[in-house]
């Protein structure tokens, strides 16, 4: 279920709300009975558990050592963890 998030035009309270995104928006803000409208938010982030065959974040380094290639196919061990991204 989606997370809307609203701003009251009266007081401006912010607030959210888990609704169904077949239900109505929310019209009346909760503190002050004033009109509230739904805002643009950030939406949602998505967490990947596990780890890339080519890096070793969790081994807290450069992955040179284990396989003879950094995780951004450097020949040489780039010092810095995670390597960063392709180069």
């Amino acid at each position: 279920m989606p997370t809307y998030d609203y701003v009251c035009d009266a007081c401006g309270h912010r607030f959210d709300l888990m609704q169904a995104m077949k239900d109505d928006p929310v019209s009346e803000c909760p503190k002050c009975r004033g009109k509230v409208r739904r805002v643009v938010s950030g939406g949602a982030g998505v967490i990947v558990k596990g780890a890339h065959p080519d890096r070793s974040a969790s081994a807290g380094g450069c992955s040179f050592e284990q396989h003879g290639r950094t995780c951004c196919g450097r020949d040489e061990k780039c010092g810095s963890p995670p390597c960063g991204g392709r180069q």
